[in-house]
């Protein structure tokens, strides 16, 4: 296999995930090139990038989805790679070919590995083929009701619709009796087609109590191929992820070993190199099913960086390059736990719907042990064209507790305002009796969580200090006092401020303010 010096990288994505990638390119010695739409001109992969370049209107169809207008950017800054992040073109087969066919190496897998394992009824399929297990299901997408009646039948209420292709919880929806199933179906081919580009959908029985595990792998182009252990992702809203850790608590060296074989078959059986993650569902009973392959990096691949020591993305971009992997399976060496929490822009007490506008004050935990990945700055807008992802935190501790309880704190002296997080969330997880002693599975949430939980997440002290700087918003170089607040109304645009002495600053900058109107 021909090496291939790889100087600089497109990043054709956007947020946070492109500062991280830019960040270890930077450390690599790559330049840099970005691309944004018309709402990103002025956003933090913009800022850090060596060169950028516009692809069009914010609605992503017009900009980060355009295969042309990225091939474009990448020809007229003479990149010789591009990285598509996650989201967006990441898994799309067609990207992946028409970057090859350019010239230009695509830093992931194969398009031929990416479409058999994008098209899920495939890959369930192959996987069969190969000896793992599957969650019992549909071989092909469905197309008419009566043959999906008669799975429905066959194997009993709950069911779950699938989009075909693509992930992240989009076109999913449980069904829980045949009068629900014709509405449900409609909902979930609606919204894979408006995701993907790509509305066909398939069933699964619908396991009652699952844990969601997934196993980090990393392949060459040589055949060589490791995993890096597994993440805990059962803590889930609507199918996505809030919420990950590694190493599981359900794990055993004898559970994590054969479940780390049987990724490496299912990686394997589609000739895969470049980094992927494989998921699987445990029951009860601690059987386990293959659910998916992401073929991509993941959201929450930092996790496995924290407890491993192994920078992903620079794995990733010397296996572009035509370096065979310098790990061998004996050779991963685990330390401690990670856990992320991912901060979105979203009402909590109001069906987690986006929150848009403008970020009036921002600043991140820090610390030992505590890494965040952010793609927004103070002053930048969240938009209503992408997903309200703020940052993901993660925190590492030498055992369980202590990455959680290091969580908690970084959790709580996260400011943000400006817009509504999910911060409250995180804090009633990770303070959760449930989830401290590992007693959870993917429902947790939707049996435990109520929206009166964001206020009980923070305690009284951290309220009344949220209400009093919720008080006060700084526009410009000009402040705006806003009068009848309480702390119950304004705990969520401000759940990440805590502490009596900031409680006391935050006081004396009202008092300020008023004096000084």
């Amino acid at each position: 296999m021909k090496r291939r010096l790889i100087r600089k990288i497109l990043v054709a994505n956007r947020g946070e995930i492109a500062v991280r990638i830019m960040r270890t390119c930077k450390e690599l010695g790559i330049a840099t090139v970005a691309v944004y739409s018309d709402a990103d001109r002025l956003m933090p992969h913009v800022l850090m990038s060596d060169e950028a370049y516009p692809i069009g209107p914010a609605p992503s169809r017009e900009s980060y989805l355009s295969t042309e207008r990225i091939l474009n950017a990448a020809n007229q800054s003479g990149a010789d790679a591009i990285h598509p992040g996650y989201g967006f073109l990441s898994e799309n087969a067609t990207f992946a070919e028409a970057v090859t066919n350019a010239g230009i190496k695509f830093i992931g897998p194969s398009p031929d590995a990416i479409k058999a394992m994008g098209d899920k009824t495939h890959a369930r399929a192959m996987m069969s083929q190969a000896g793992v297990p599957v969650v019992p299901g549909t071989s092909t997408p469905v197309v008419s009701l009566d043959a999906a009646y008669a799975f429905c039948e066959d194997q009993g209420f709950p069911v779950l619709i699938k989009a075909a292709a693509g992930g992240g919880g989009k076109g999913m929806r449980v069904v829980n009796s045949r009068d629900e199933f014709s509405s449900a179906l409609r909902s979930a081919q609606s919204e894979a087609g408006s995701a993907f580009g790509d509305d066909r959908v398939y069933l699964e029985k619908y396991l009652q109590k699952p844990r969601h595990i997934e196993f980090q792998i990393l392949g060459d182009e040589y055949g060589n191929i490791i995993h890096l252990g597994e993440r805990e992702c059962s803590i889930q809203r609507r199918h996505q992820k809030v919420v990950e850790e590694t190493p599981s608590v359900i794990m055993d060296d004898v559970l994590r070993s054969e479940m780390g074989r049987t990724a490496l078959r299912a990686a394997e059986a589609c000739g895969y190199f470049n980094a992927g993650t494989v998921e699987f569902l445990v029951d009860e009973s601690r059987n386990f099913y293959f659910l998916e392959m992401n073929t991509r990096l993941q959201v929450e691949h930092p996790v496995t960086e924290m407890r491993t020591g192994i920078d992903l993305v620079a794995e990733q971009i010397r296996i572009a390059s035509g370096e065979p992997l310098v790990l061998k399976q004996p050779d991963v060496q685990f330390s401690g736990h990670a856990v992320e929490c991912r901060v979105y822009a979203e009402d909590v007490r109001n069906n987690f719907l986006p929150s848009t506008g403008t970020i009036l004050h921002l600043k991140p935990s820090e610390g030992f042990g505590v890494r965040e990945d952010r793609g927004v700055e103070k002053g930048g807008e969240v938009s209503i064209y992408y997903d309200p992802m703020i940052a993901k935190l993660v925190a590492w501790g030498r055992s369980r507790n202590e990455a959680l309880d290091r969580m908690r704190r970084a959790l709580r002296e996260y400011e943000i305002l400006g817009v509504e997080t999910t911060i409250p969330l995180s804090l009633f997880v990770i303070d959760h009796p449930l989830f401290r002693s590992g007693d959870f599975d993917t429902h947790f949430l939707e049996n435990h969580w109520r929206p009166d939980s964001s206020l009980s997440a923070l305690e009284p002290h951290e309220q009344m200090a949220a209400a009093t700087l919720a008080a006060v918003l700084v526009e410009g170089s000009t402040e705006r006092v806003i009068t009848s607040v309480s702390p119950k109304d304004l705990v969520q645009p401000t759940d990440g401020f805590s502490g009596s002495h900031q409680a006391k600053k935050w006081k004396q900058q009202r008092s300020n303010v008023l004096r000084n109107r």
